[in-house]
Formats: C-alpha cells, structure tokens, sequence
C-alpha cells in the first residue's frame, strides 16, 4: 500500500514475503492474537490467561478521549499479583515431573492495558527478561535475576511500514523517534516517553496520509506502529549512500581444492547473480589465494579474466587497483567466465600453504575506500605470513572434566584487523570448511568484531559427507541472495533511570549506546545487560527503543525503529511473575560465553547453576507463603532448571565428553549471534515422534497440511523401539529409527522393506507417493523453512556413528560425566535449603 499525501508525504506499507512468517506458530513467539481468532486447538497459556484478566480490568477511555498513543492512569491501580494467578502458581518440580508443554513456549505477554499492549512490538523482535521492570535496582538485586533485551532488529517482516517524510519526528532533546508510547497533551504538543520533556507537534505531521485527514497526529503511522522505516533525508548521510560492493576471498590451496566446495560455490554465485541485492552501481571482486595473493582484472573491454598473481606476502600490494572491483552489470560475462574456470585452474595444485592473513589485508585494502562485504572461505589453519597459527587443539583434552583451554584467540591480529575493517565500513564474513582444527578463537574475531558472520561446515567434503554439501548450497543460497544493509549504526534508548551496560553479538561498540555495524543482516540478534541506576518511582511504565540506520543495497538510507513498552513494579511477586524464561536463559548463555573466555569454563558453569539457586532461594525466601518440602518454583519459572541443566550440556559448555575445540567455539560463537528463537532450539533441542503422524490438528498452509505432533521429553524412556522420533536441534535435524520400527513407516516413508535395508548416512527422504511420506517431509519442510539457515537431516540407526550425538541431546538422562535432570534438581534443592 502507497499513499501520497498532498504535502508530499508517502507512507508505504510492505508486504514482504517471508520465510519465517511463521515463526511464531512453531517457536511460540508469536505476537499474541485477539482470543477470538485463536486456533480451534488452542489451549490457554498462563499469559493468556493473564491477558485475559487484563482486559477485564481494562478502563475505556470515554469517546473523544486520550488517543492510544496516551498512557492510561488505569496501570497505577492494576496489581499483577490479583491477575496472574497461573503465572505465580506454586509447582513442586520434585512431584510434577511433566512440565514441558504439548507445543513450544510463548513470550509472555507484559501486564498492559489493552490499548498499550496492542500496540506493543513483537516478541520476535524485541524482548525483555522481565516484563515487568522493578522500580529499583535493590528490588531487581533482590530478584537475583537478569535483566537485559534480546533483539532481533533487521528480521524479515511480512509486514513493514515504511513513512517517507520530509520530516522525522524526534525529542529534540533526547533524540527518540515519536513512536505509539508518547502521549499528547494537546494538538499541539507531544511529551516523550524516555526522558518526559515536551515537544511541539510539527505542521507537517498534523496531516496523517493514511486517512487524509488534518488535525489527528495520534493517527498518524510513526504512532500506531511500534516497527516502523523511516526513509531519511540528506541529513541522515555523511556521505553519498555506498553502493552494493561484494569481494569474494577464496582459499585455493590443495586442501581447498580437495573438499571440492570451490566447485559448489562457483555454481551456486553463477546460479544466484542476478539476485544479488544492489542496484546499477553493485560492484563484485575476487581474490583467491595459497602461498600467493591471486588477484583477478575483470574490467569491461578485456577477452577474458586476467590473474595477477603477488607473491610477496610481506608487503601486499594492489596491482591494479582500479580494474579489481567491477561493475557487476558492466563485466557480468567476464565474471561469469572467472567462475566457470576457477575450479578447473587450481585442480593439480600441490601447494598446502595458507597465508590467510596477508589476503585479508589485501582485501581491506580492496574494500576500504568504498566499504562493502568480505566473504572469506578458508579450509585450514593459516600457516603462512602475518595472522599464522599454530594447532593448540590437544586431542586427548577433548573430554577433560578440568577447565577446556584456548578459547580466547592466540593473536589480536585478526581482531585489530576487524577493528580496522569497521572503521571502514567493510563486514567480513567467514565461512570454514574443514576437517581439522582451524582455531575458529583466533579466526572468528574477524567477524565477530566487523558484524559479520561465521559458518562452520566440520568434515566438508564433496563426497564423503554429501548432508554439509547440501546445507553449503542451501546456506550459500540464502546468503547471497537475502537483505543487507550497509554501512549500519544501531542506538538503543531507554527510559531515564536505565543505563545499558554489556552488548552481546557481532559489532563493534563505538560508544555507550551506539553499535557499529558495517553490515547487518536479517539472521543476526543482539543481546544487552541492563541496570537502574535511579529509582523508577513516579512512573507506570518505561520504554525502550532500538534505531537501526543503514544504507539499502539499492542506495537508500533507511531508519527501522522498535520502541517495546512494560510496566514498573514495586514487588518481588510482580517481577517473578513477568519473568520470561526463555529470554533468561538467551541473556545468561550470552554472560556464560564470555565468562568462559574471560575467566574460565568451570566458572561459566557455576555461574549458570548459581543464577537458577539465586533466583529460586529469592522466591522461597521472599515470595513464598507456603513452605513445604520440595523444590517449588512459581509456574512461569518452572522450566528454568531444565534450560540451565540444556546449557550446562550444550557443546558450548559441557564437560567430560569428547568435544572438538573448533566444535565448542562455534557453539559458543552461535549463541551469542542466532536470534533468541533458534538459539533456543540449540539449547532444548525439540522432540516429536513422527511414525504415527496424522491431520488431526494440522496445520494448513498454502494448501498444504503440516502435521503437529506433540512435543516430548528429551528422555531416552520417551523413545521407543516400535517408533520413529525427530529431533529438531536447530542447525541439525536427527531422524532415528527404532530397531523394531513398524513395517508401514519403514516402506511407506523410507522406502525400504524392513530395518536391516535402512542404508548407512541418509540424509534425504525419498519423494514417495504415499500419504505417511507426504505428511513426514510436510514437517520436516515446515520447520526447516522457519529458520534462515539450512538444518542438514541425519537418519540414523542404533549402529550409526551419529547415535551418539542424538543421545547426547537427551538432557533429562544421566551420563557418566552429568546428571539427570532429576538428580539435578535435588542439587539445587540441597542448596537452596542450606
């Protein structure tokens, strides 16, 4: 939808399609819907039931009242305790041992008026750990838990509203965009919401182009919609918008060449360059490198691509500085040409040397004046030049119960590098294709501090491991093909009284309250700790608000704000009962990863298991009428044992099982940057038996049906022999089979006629015609189109290797180096009862 108003003013409303527009459904983080429009399945959550109380004690405003955007005196005298009963039920997880529900969890939805909630952001994209501020930091001690955001900022969205203006309205003394919690004290005049001063009401903004009428700015866009996009004007620049500019660093040494994914790549950009974002101006460049610097001349007019090769890695320099970025349009034939032959060019090479460092150097160089994207794909420990490592990967440490060394990085070269790409607006992606160590702790700090991204294929090889080969191609896919903004900042404002004090994600920090993102994609989330540094007293509510400024590939400025808005409360019962267990557990596994590196692993540790004791000895102590033998938690916190004892068994952070250091780092690198959602499959994997799938409750979409099978325990005893289960782990998707598995699954979905005949590494579901089939890789498609990331699918039988891996995800049962989730929880209750 777009509206030109007679000042000039366009508002825009996008529909954009996307695949996650059905996030919400599978991982529960779904803006809440009007009750009447709920699934016919739907059974009441404890927020809806909260929710629903809510609007009962909701106040109307008289006709011709405050508009939304005014906040209601009516939040002063709700009290939380009277209306959330479900939320503060006492539950003994000692006795009630079934607590995961039948489909995932949902945000809980922030104790608001009605009028307020629904104009709230969505949980997807901006979330707090406690729907309910404490009005004092002593209050929030008390608590003994977190508090902090979880973002996901650039996320697609089906829908987006975007207002072009020739006027932005912000504070003019605090600088927050006008947004749906300011209130009006007249036509004339606005008050903000985070630092309470009055603003005037510009003339411009008196005209609302939805409804084209004068004298309601209430109505206005920028005040109904808690997401919205700003097209900026010039004063937003500080210089002419870049264009789209992509240089592609490809490791060519024999290792490289052996793997075989020069090959998948090459195919999959020849496949995906028309849809490279950017417009007239994108511009493309490649360096390939070993021992040497390999540089490619693809300026119009030339027959072919010409390699120029510098050997001299001591002192890299450009040959020909102004033929090496090209006009994609302008050179597509000889682009196309260079990756037609690139495979071909290095196929007998012998050369095993890797100086990754100098082509990183030589590649900034490259970018630099114009800033852009590195994406680097690297297959082995750098051993040549500047940034060489060494292997500091002790095999027979891999299992140690002591504390995991080298987890920091062995160099700042790649960091200062990263520090040195940002100041120029050049992001560098890496992607390492590898089946031995790599020291992804030195060589992620070249992503993590440009905002960037990692990805981590372990054992990539064209033919022994055909699954890591599909998930490259589809991850390639996706990569080369969804939004990007460039040259990004990001300011996170909030109410006077909070301070923000530790950011969690890749980007590098430029002040307080800015992040510095060279880049920024619509997979990456943030994390933020925050404080109260002044007593919240006279207020109801608070605000916080997330401003993305960046630069569209098609050369446009844009700004995308979330304001999201909670209520402030005064006692413990309150915050307990807005506590949001999942964005508890995002924000602690974030603190955990740094503490790993900082101090040590063991820390790490104890510092998880401490915040679950902290938090549930504050509730016995302080919110608790009843005491009863037990470990009784209030419902809203009833899972949050079992997600701490998930992170103190995710690869990141376990003890005593063999783990690949590289394995480890990449799990920790992943928890700081997936968005809530899919971090949260990595940390309490999703359990489905899948042989007895049926339409019963089904999902349809887009005419097809997708089955919903109930979600269980991550329990061996859960599991049997008769059956078939799904483990959807989030990057990874186990399908094992029972050794006694029913005949009709075996032949109407795997197509083979009994369990011996189920063949060794299967990775794909065979396209049968038969309803069971259709209704398997219905579900399977379905979870795996909810992510951006392609999660590889292992069938396994009880002889297969990766048994062992599916069995580790099984959280709740003991091994030899962890407990059970039940002899965890009776630790927690001897310490808690000390």
């Amino acid at each position: 939808m777009r509206q030109d108003a007679a000042d000039g003013t366009v508002i825009e409303v996008q529909h954009q399609r996307s695949g996650n527009a059905l996030l919400g459904q599978v991982l529960g983080h779904s803006y809440p819907q009007e009750f009447k429009t709920a699934h016919p399945l739907h059974r009441l959550t404890a927020n809806e039931e909260r929710q629903m109380v809510v609007m009962t004690l909701h106040t109307q405003f008289p006709p011709g009242g405050p508009g939304p955007a005014q906040l209601s005196p009516s939040l002063a005298a709700m009290s939380l305790q009277s209306s959330t009963p479900e939320a503060l039920r006492v539950v003994n997880l000692l006795q009630e041992r079934n607590l995961l529900p039948p489909a995932p969890v949902p945000a809980p939805t922030p104790c608001l008026t009605q009028d307020l909630q629904k104009l709230n952001c969505s949980p997807e994209v901006f979330r707090s750990t406690l729907t309910s501020i404490p009005q004092t930091q002593s209050l929030l001690n008390k608590a003994k838990m977190p508090l902090g955001l979880l973002l996901h900022p650039f996320k697609d969205l089906s829908q987006l509203p975007v207002v072009t203006s020739s006027t932005i309205v912000r504070c003019r003394f605090c600088r927050t965009y006008i947004n749906p919690f300011v209130s009006f004290l007249d036509q004339r005049r606005w008050k903000c919401n985070l630092c309470y001063r009055v603003n005037d009401v510009p003339e411009e903004f008196m005209y609302n182009p939805v409804s084209r009428s004068y004298g309601e700015p209430h109505k206005r866009p920028e005040v109904q919609n808690a997401t919205i996009e700003f097209i900026a004007p010039s004063e937003y620049m500080l210089r002419p918008p870049q264009p789209a500019v992509y240089l592609f660093v490809l490791d060519v040494s024999h290792n490289a060449v052996e793997t075989g994914y020069l090959n998948v790549f090459c195919q999959s950009l020849l496949d995906n360059i028309s849809s490279l974002p950017g417009d007239s101006r994108t511009k493309v460049g490649f360096i390939t490198f070993d021992s040497t610097i390999h540089f490619y001349n693809l300026q119009e007019g030339l027959s072919q691509p010409q390699m120029l090769i510098v050997s001299d890695i001591e002192d890299i320099f450009l040959p020909t500085p102004d033929s090496l970025l090209v006009n994609l349009n302008e050179s597509k034939e000889l682009v196309q040409d260079l990756l037609k032959s690139l495979p071909n060019l290095f196929e007998k090479t012998m050369e095993t040397q890797s100086a990754l460092g100098s082509a990183l150097q030589a590649a900034f160089k490259l970018l630099s004046p114009t800033g852009g994207r590195m994406s680097v794909f690297q297959t082995q420990l750098p051993n040549l030049g500047v940034g060489a490592l060494q292997s500091r990967e002790d095999p027979n440490q891999r299992a140690s119960a002591k504390d995991i060394q080298h987890l920091a990085p062995a160099t700042d070269f790649y960091k200062k590098l990263a520090l040195d790409c940002s100041s120029q607006q050049v992001a560098v992606d890496l992607f390492l294709l590898s089946a031995q160590y790599c020291d992804l702790a030195s060589l992620g700090c070249i992503s993590r501090y440009s905002a960037g991204s990692v990805y981590y294929y372990p054992s990539y090889h064209h033919q022994h491991n055909p699954a890591q080969v599909e998930r490259f191609q589809k991850d390639l896919k996706r990569y080369l093909t969804r939004k990007i903004g460039f040259e990004a900042v990001m300011r996170i404002r909030c109410t006077k009284g909070l301070s923000i004090h530790t950011f969690h994600g890749n980007f590098f920090v430029r002040s307080t309250d800015l992040l510095s993102l060279p880049n920024v994609n619509p997979d990456a989330g943030f994390a933020v700790q925050m404080s109260i540094e002044e007593n919240l007293d006279d207020m109801q509510v608070v605000s916080f608000q997330a401003a993305l400024l960046y630069t569209s590939s098609k050369g446009e400025r844009r700004i995308r704000v979330h304001t999201l808005c909670l209520p402030v409360v005064n006692s413990l019962s309150d915050i307990f009962a807005g506590a949001d267990v999942q964005a508890i557990t995002g924000l602690l596994a974030c603190m955990a990863v740094d503490r790993s590196v900082t101090a040590s692993l063991s820390d790490a540790r104890d510092a998880m298991t401490n915040a679950a004791i902290d938090s549930l000895m504050s509730y016995r102590q302080s919110v608790l009428t009843i005491q009863q033998p037990g470990l009784l938690v209030p419902a809203c916190l009833r899972l949050f044992p079992l997600y701490i004892l998930a992170l103190l068994k995710q690869k990141a952070f376990r003890t005593g099982t063999s783990t690949r250091l590289d394995d480890r780092v990449f799990a920790m690198l992943q928890l700081k940057y997936q968005p809530l959602a899919y971090a949260m499959l990595m940390i309490h994997p999703a359990l489905y038996r899948v042989d007895d799938l049926t339409d019963e409750g089904a999902l349809n979409i887009n005419e097809r049906t997708i089955p919903q099978p109930r979600l269980l325990q991550l329990s061996v005893e859960k599991l049997s022999r008769e059956g078939a289960f799904l483990m959807d782990a989030g990057i990874v998707i186990y399908l094992w089979i029972g050794r006694n598995c029913h005949s009709n699954f075996l032949t109407q979905v795997l197509g083979v006629p009994n369990y011996a005949a189920v063949p060794d590494n299967l990775y794909l579901l065979p396209e049968l015609d038969t309803a069971e089939s259709q209704r398997t890789r219905a579900f399977i498609g379905w979870l795996r189109d909810q992510r951006p990331f392609f999660p590889s699918l292992h069938i396994i039988r009880d002889e297969s290797q990766l048994k062992a891996s599916f069995m580790q995800n099984m959280i709740e049962d003991r091994t030899e180096s962890a407990l059970s989730y039940y002899e965890f929880l009776l630790h927690l209750q001897q310490q808690i009862s000390k």
